[in-house]
């Protein structure tokens, strides 16, 4: 649940991608099979039929394009990836606490702009200025919980075998007497946001956040082997393992002090089920369009303050130019990629990564973006060959990029 995707490594893969939509002509994908060898090729040399693998999926409009599984999700069993295959999401969670927090508003027991302290009273005073929609987009401010892991007195209480959890995370929190800044003024990735708001979860709704997303979220879309795991209370089945290659040889790291956190990173799903969540989006089945609008309009802060810029900025190596403005909604991304508007998120955690992009010509536009229509109007129409368009590629292994894998697979509907 590493903060953000500024720790995006591969800027190769990124130039590869750049080649190929240089490249392209097309509207979009004429012939499936022609796609799938393609796809494939991206995919197959990455993976031996023994090794820790990877899960994709390909959509587009609903319909399934793509959708296979490369590898074993543990070295002990041997069993083969597929679509069952339960992955940790790590970051990628985070979109289903922001939608578990819109359904309690829509239930009319939270808003937006309630206070932190009108939920925790016990919180320090600084939390009175602190809403829950800064917690959604990460302008709350709220000190980074593993960095105060780590302080003196506290590096010894957390191990693989004992981790930290959610209350342990509060306490953490309701120690501090101050935030990084006040609220609504910056933006800074928040893993202690999203822990706080899956606590907000349980407490507003009188249920453990397992149970309140298995109830609201998971069953209705019956995405039934998607759970919050929670470590001796639950169990996930078809269940891959993370690991970490050392040398020559894999290790299994799947666990780690911070893995039993809930809101944050802790679900498991696959691809099965995540297509289940993508029609649930694409139709509005949890919420209606307007009231997911929330969720898909970009936080905007004060552009300067006398200690400089307040935006968080990409770096040269992410597949934004560099120095743009990172834009986030509740739960997601909401940068285009050149001029095609997208909602994603990247998920890191102990011997996992994970990337979820959907591609939608009605999403909000950023100005950025909006400049880059009255130029590239045709990127940006009804014809745009990425609209609809939804992939996801989930690794039980830390040596392999899943945006720039993913971003090479969306550039293959310019070549058709």
């Amino acid at each position: 649940m590493s903060p953000l995707i500024i720790k995006i490594k591969l800027a190769g893969g990124f130039l590869a991608f750049a080649g190929i939509v240089a490249s392209a002509g097309g509207q979009g994908p004429s012939n499936s099979s022609t796609m799938a060898q393609n796809i494939d090729a991206i995919f197959a040399p990455l993976v031996t039929p023994s090794s820790p693998g990877v899960a994709v999926l390909v959509v587009k409009d609903g319909k399934k394009l793509f959708e296979r599984g490369y590898g074993v999700r543990d070295l002990h069993s041997a069993a083969k990836i597929d679509s069952r295959t339960n992955f940790r999401l790590a970051s990628c969670s985070k979109q289903f606490t922001a939608m578990a927090i819109m359904l309690l508003v829509h239930d009319g027991k939270l808003g937006y702009d309630e206070k932190l302290t009108g939920i925790f009273p016990d919180f320090p005073a600084y939390g009175r200025a602190i809403s829950i929609r800064n917690l959604l987009n990460h302008t709350a401010g709220l000190q980074d919980y593993e960095t105060l892991m780590e302080q003196p007195g506290n590096k010894e209480n957390w191990t693989e075998d004992h981790q930290i959890q959610d209350a342990e995370v509060l306490t953490l929190l309701e120690q501090t007497d101050r935030g990084m800044f006040a609220p609504g003024t910056q933006w800074y990735y928040s893993n202690s946001g999203y822990v706080v708001l899956g606590l907000i979860v349980a407490k507003v709704s009188g249920q453990p956040f397992p149970e309140f997303l298995r109830q609201r979220i998971f069953t209705p879309l019956q995405m039934n082997k998607t759970i919050v795991y929670v470590k001796g209370k639950n169990e996930i089945t078809d269940r891959a393992y993370g690991h970490t290659k050392e040398g020559n040889t894999w290790k299994q790291t799947d666990q780690s002090s911070t893995s039993a956190t809930l809101g944050d990173g802790g679900i498991y799903s696959s691809l099965e089920d995540l297509a289940k969540w993508d029609e649930a989006l694409r139709t509005n089945k949890l919420l209606s369009k307007e009231e997911m609008q929330p969720a898909l309009t970009p936080v905007t802060l004060p552009a300067t303050t006398e200690n400089g810029d307040t935006q968080t900025r990409w770096p040269a190596n992410s597949d934004r130019p560099a120095g743009t403005p990172v834009s986030y909604g509740f739960g997601w991304f909401l940068d285009a990629y050149r001029t095609h508007p997208r909602m994603w998120h990247y998920g890191e955690s102990m011997g996992f990564h994970s990337y979820v992009v959907r591609f939608a010509s009605n999403q909000p536009a950023t100005d950025e973006v909006a400049a880059d229509r009255a130029t590239h109007t045709a990127n940006t129409s009804v014809n745009d060959p990425l609209a609809g368009v939804t992939i996801i590629v989930l690794c039980n292994r830390t040596d392999i990029s899943p945006e720039s894998l993913a971003l090479q697979i969306a550039g293959l509907f310019f070549t058709f």
